[in-house]
């Protein structure tokens, strides 16, 4: 089987320090996996790059064997909700139809299809009633499930969620997580960025351990241990100083 997502030797930097630092992993299809971690361990980058908004140092990322040049139309992005400038004047439906973008090419233009593919995804996200408020006067909540319904919207195979509980009410927390499990049901893969580490356990099929390097990955029974956690939690200066070392003298 092809994975959905596949890195080898993976390796990114900001102003030549590593962040990501020979990242192995292979994803199947239709899991959902949690990325959890300290701060700083690299979480947001691997998305990032792994949707191509980042280059790699070394190393490379395929989706479905392809590289994400080649496979874009299959990845779904959703970005940390304080990343992105809510004061922009449109509307939610506008955000929405965003995602249908990807499938028009150069000269293609908004069909009924796509308006209703939008307002479809609006529906499952529970904000079909405010499709012409402006983004800017809806809540945190309200804006992150804007985001998920543009994600939706895009019809993809692969979803990359950065952070999406952070800042919502438990109301949204209970909607995203409802529509993970459904995503995951119709065999889509999902990574997901999450500090809640309890709600990684009891949520998510697999686990993602990162720490800048891979410290474990797998069924989350079986990963979420205390000793793979501290490793992930601990130790942290040790890994990142050897790391960046290594980058230094490579550069040299």
């Amino acid at each position: 089987m092809i994975p959905a997502i596949e890195t080898h030797n993976l390796t990114v930097s900001y102003s030549k320090r590593p962040v990501l630092w020979n990242v192995d992993v292979a994803i199947p299809p239709g899991r959902l996996v949690g990325v959890i971690g300290p701060n700083g361990a690299g979480k947001s980058t691997l998305l990032k790059t792994t949707m191509g908004l980042l280059p790699a140092s070394s190393g490379w990322v395929k989706i479905f064997g392809k590289p994400i040049k080649e496979a874009r139309r299959r990845v779904a992005y959703v970005p940390q909700r304080e990343s992105v400038d809510w004061d922009f004047p449109v509307t939610a439906l506008d955000v929405v139809l965003m995602g249908r973008y990807g499938r028009l090419g150069w000269f293609g233009r908004l069909k009924a299809s796509d308006r209703q593919a939008a307002q479809e995804a609006l529906q499952k996200v529970g904000m079909e009633a405010f499709a012409r408020r402006q983004i800017s006067n809806l809540s945190g909540g309200q804006q992150q499930r804007v985001f998920l319904a543009r994600a939706l919207a895009q019809e993809t195979d692969v979803y990359l969620m950065d952070e999406p509980f952070v800042g919502v009410d438990a109301a949204t927390e209970k909607a995203i997580l409802e529509l993970l499990s459904e995503l995951r049901e119709r065999g889509k893969t999902v990574l997901v960025v999450s500090h809640d580490l309890d709600s990684a356990r009891r949520n998510c099929d697999d686990l993602l351990l990162l720490n800048m390097r891979v410290v474990a990955y797998g069924a989350a029974k079986e990963v979420f241990t205390p000793p793979l956690l501290q490793k992930t939690y601990g130790g942290r200066l040790t890994i990142l100083s050897d790391a960046a070392d290594a980058v230094w003298e490579a550069e040299r």
